[in-house]
């Protein structure tokens, strides 16, 4: 059984722990309504645009662009996975790299990554996966500029056949307790088929939604070339934000409940103390009672 004065310790010790989950709660909280401000900010405009581009692709008399090119047979695959660069965020890590490994597992081709973040990028390396490019500390709400060497890396990828598809695997930030998982095909910018959508349950796409015809001006080729890779940027930063939104809610909700947690075991610590003091002290009234009882007798027998 634990001595008094390791129960004090112990005390101590998750004393000081619940100070710093409670602050890192309080920051999370904090960076959380800063996300969740810019998700809600920009994701009716990413929305509409990638109906757009969707329409345009599906469109019959759409010009040819390099990226509305749909390749057959699909032999190589590009995933962008977000993760974060620090842990104590819950599950948030795993689940979407589980999510993304499952998928690509399913896809039967081979599969190379964009790690962004470096949890991320430590899991790709434990299983051997192929790494193409690593991206990490950005900020916590992070801006276009920051993540357009991201996407400039994909397009290239896809612009040179390196890569026959590019997929999106983030976690969609839904409330402040709801994040999921979610894959998204971002090149070729082409509505998905069914037996694409049937592979996870968690892909997402755009379906085309009825619109008039677009009359371009100048020229539909000037304007796609400029308007199309504009837009596959703007995709890969609504991703960006989802999950940086999603990283600080998940970790404000995990040092919520490690707080929660340290408190619960300082009553039940503090509780194993006070049982300890109340034994050790008893022990020492029936020590001082047999004293007085022993020299009581020892007075008598004189």
């Amino acid at each position: 059984m634990e001595t008094l004065r390791e129960i004090r310790r112990r005390i101590r010790s998750v004393g000081n722990l619940a100070q710093v989950t409670h602050a890192l709660e309080a920051v999370s909280a904090s960076k959380v309504q800063k996300a969740q401000a810019a998700v809600i900010q920009t994701r009716p405009y990413a929305h509409r645009a990638w109906e757009v581009i969707v329409n345009i692709s599906g469109s019959a008399d759409s010009p040819t662009h390099p990226l509305l090119t749909y390749r057959e047979p699909i032999q190589s695959v590009l995933v962008v996975l977000f993760t974060s660069d620090r842990g104590l965020c819950g599950a948030y890590n795993n689940n979407i790299i589980r999510v993304a490994e499952a998928y690509a597992k399913r896809l039967g081709t081979p599969v190379s990554y964009v790690a962004v973040g470096r949890r991320g990028r430590d899991a790709l390396w434990r299983m051997r996966a192929n790494l193409v490019a690593e991206f990490h500390n950005l900020p916590a709400v992070p801006g276009f500029m920051d993540v357009s060497p991201i996407a400039q890396t994909v397009i290239e990828e896809f612009l040179k056949g390196r890569a026959d598809q590019i997929f999106l695997a983030y976690t969609d930030f839904v409330n402040l307790l709801r994040q999921q998982p979610v894959i998204q095909r971002l090149l070729p910018l082409h509505p998905s088929s069914i037996e694409e959508q049937a592979l996870s349950e968690y892909v997402i796409d755009m379906k085309p939604v009825g619109v008039a015809e677009y009359i371009y001006e100048p020229s539909a080729r000037e304007i796609l070339n400029t308007v199309l890779p504009r837009f596959t940027e703007l995709q890969v930063y609504q991703a960006a934000l989802e999950a940086a939104a999603s990283e600080h809610a998940a970790r404000r909700m995990a040092m919520h409940n490690a707080t929660e947690n340290a408190d619960e075991l300082l009553r039940d610590l503090t509780l194993v103390r006070n049982k300890a003091r109340q034994k050790a002290i008893t022990s020492e009234l029936l020590d001082i009672a047999g004293g007085a009882e022993a020299l009581h007798q020892a007075q008598q027998g004189h």
